[in-house]
């Protein structure tokens, strides 16, 4: 199995790819489409595009896009935009998101745990700020640590994860300031956690066996391991509606 094959197995359960609950993202949504909900959205690394679906559905006049390289997850977006009718309201293009241009800047850009595919948080917030129409914001989805990490921790995570307060000032030195946020609970963590390594588990257990089998549960294994053992106590994620500082 690819690695992007068993993401999408592991997030059957929590199928948006990152600690939040159906209420969060219900309210963030909501926060970042504020004067915006007739606009354009653009996701980047939208996946299966969970946010965009659940956008266009809540607003009739949003119109979306979603750039991801698996063309997996956007057959599945698209199957999803088309279980509650907003297809014709959503594009969904099969490209890396450091490629993406636009000659129509977007109303509002999301970018949730896919900071890294640009290479950080600070080289994601520049490649975002020519997608943006002024007055635009943007939904910012990073991880960070509570305290010290452990080695062990560090090394899984690199070095790009600060704490709270770094990741916000990452974000004002790249000329952007925070108007909402919300930091995922432990519930939330935790739920996100056992759904990923539940989900990947319960495939597992329900395939012959085989490679696939025993490479899924070898991976749900390892992710519970270094999750139980050694990120839970410090990891965390934030999410901020961001707008340019100037």
């Amino acid at each position: 199995m690819e690695r992007h094959e068993i993401s999408r197995v592991a997030h059957r359960d929590h199928p948006i790819a990152a600690p939040l609950s159906d209420g969060s993202v219900r309210e963030l949504l909501e926060r970042l489409l504020r004067g915006r909900s007739e606009g354009r959205l653009l996701d980047l690394g939208c996946g299966e595009a969970p946010w965009l679906v659940r956008a266009l559905a809540a607003h009739p006049a949003l119109r979306a896009v979603g750039v991801d390289t698996d063309p997996d997850a956007l057959r599945a977006a698209l199957r999803s935009a088309q279980q509650l009718g907003v297809e014709r309201r959503i594009g969904l293009h099969h490209r890396d998101v450091r490629e993406f241009t636009t000659v129509d800047p977007f109303d509002a850009v999301l970018c949730v745990g896919a900071a890294h595919a640009f290479g950080g948080l600070g080289p994601a917030l520049a490649a975002i700020g020519p997608l943006l129409a002024p007055g635009g914001a943007v939904l910012l989805g990073e991880a960070y640590w509570e305290g010290e990490p452990t080695p062990s921790a560090g090394e899984l995570f690199g070095e790009g994860v600060r704490d709270l307060a770094g990741t916000v000032a990452a974000v004002r030195e790249a000329g952007w300031l925070p108007v909402a946020g919300h930091t995922s609970s432990r519930a939330e963590l935790d739920a996100y956690e056992w759904a990923w390594t539940g989900s990947l588990t319960d495939w597992a257990l329900d395939r012959p066996p085989g490679p696939d089998r025993e490479q899924a549960l070898r991976a749900a294994a390892e992710h519970r391991e270094q999750w139980l053992g050694g990120y839970r106590d410090g990891f965390g994620f934030v999410t901020l509606v961001l707008r340019r500082s100037s």
